[in-house]
């Protein structure tokens, strides 16, 4: 399959599967696992893995692609399932135990879930503040902690966990660990009940003196922080090309209507003020989706990606919120209706403004860059 097939995929998944679901899964405040079973069939999951592990090899600007088809559906599924898809790639080029390379394939056919755990009750954009230990114990790792704000923490049966080796080191003592959910020491914790987004499965999870293999030690102290902080970069990137799923879905179903829609004895697009603000839409869209695209090249250049990442974040997060809003506006009282999808872009824009990083932070890593390029 290539790699504009596997998109072509995606954007007939989204039509025909997830669209016509979306709602009914908010609804429930359910995380749909049978329609991440379903996308596997399609290879949703397996994208990235590289084709020697049995997947497709994608590259990142094919991943950015997938994730904006998947958005305009639903953003909190699209990301949902590519937690599980990056952890099946990440064991794949990351790991030679063998067991590791048999979860591969079981992620890949969604025969199990994965995720990624970073965050805690205390520490979210501070990671080298987390809390969650491992120590050695002979020849395992006993770790303790709890973990908050995790997607996919309803269903995950694998998580790739950060935590501290060395009190009082900071980042320099953070390993990573796979953590089998299925095994003592694990307990699921809250499932959170949020505004909206609830395909997402976002909770926590608590481990109580759990017992990782010395195979299970993913990247070792020093190594780890750095692992994050590029898989960090990556998701600000993919979350910008989500956000721009959202805005462009938004903005056809406003122009939809519009078209349709007489007012005074003509369509209301013929009224320049309404038209105008959708311009605007168009124009923040445009820009946003060519700031994702600038980072996403450079990942697959092998390039510098911290500054563009920080400022496609920044930037989706300032403009994604308002401009779906501005297309509930244009739609009157009808932009209301569930059945619009709107309500859900919103929620599902407040959740793109936290995840991986705050417009707060993407400021402090622009901030830190360009006084670095004054240097």
């Amino acid at each position: 399959m290539t790699q504009q097939c596997i998109i072509d995929a995606a954007r007939d998944f989204r039509r025909n599967y997830i669209a016509p679901r979306a709602q009914s899964w908010e609804n429930a405040r359910i995380q749909p696992e049978d329609a991440l079973r379903e996308a596997a069939k399609l290879g949703l999951l397996s994208f990235e893995t590289p084709r020697e592990h049995g997947g497709m090899g994608a590259s990142f600007r094919t991943k950015q692609a997938i994730c904006e088809e998947l958005a305009r559906g639903d953003m909190a599924f699209a990301f949902s399932l590519v937690n599980t898809q990056n952890i099946a790639a990440k064991l794949a080029i990351g790991s030679t135990a063998q067991h590791h390379q048999d979860l591969v394939a079981s992620l890949m056919r969604a025969e199990v879930f994965g995720a990624t755990a970073l965050s805690e009750p205390g520490a979210g954009s501070d990671f080298g503040g987390i809390t969650t230990t491992a120590a050695r114990s002979g020849e395992v790792w006993l770790l303790n902690g709890t973990k908050a704000w995790i997607t996919n923490a309803a269903i995950a049966d694998l998580f790739i966990v950060y935590a501290q080796t060395d009190a009082g080191s900071g980042w320099r003592g953070i390993a990573s660990f796979l953590v089998d959910a299925r095994k003592p020491g694990f307990r699921r914790g809250d499932i959170y009940s949020l505004l909206g987004g609830h395909s997402i499965g976002a909770g926590e999870f608590h481990l109580e003196n759990y017992q990782a293999s010395g195979q299970d030690l993913l990247s070792p102290p020093g190594e780890a922080f750095k692992h994050a902080m590029s898989t960090v970069n990556g998701a600000r990137i993919y979350v910008a090309s989500m956000c721009c799923g959202m805005v462009a879905d938004a903005l056809d179903r406003a122009l939809d209507y519009g078209e349709t829609r007489m007012a005074f004895g003509q369509s209301i697009l013929e009224n320049q003020g309404l038209t105008w603000s959708l311009c605007d839409v168009a124009t923040d869209l445009q820009a946003m989706r060519a700031l994702a695209e600038k980072a996403g090249q450079l990942v697959d250049d092998s390039g510098d990606v911290v500054l563009a990442a920080a400022v496609a974040k920044k930037f989706a997060g300032r403009v994604t919120l308002p401009a779906i809003a501005a297309c509930m506006q244009a739609m009157g009282a009808n932009g209301l209706r569930q059945d619009n999808a709107l309500g859900r872009h919103l929620a599902c824009a407040k959740i793109a403004a936290f995840t991986d990083g705050t417009t707060e932070m993407m400021n402090e890593r622009i901030g830190v860059s360009i006084r670095r390029q004054r240097a």
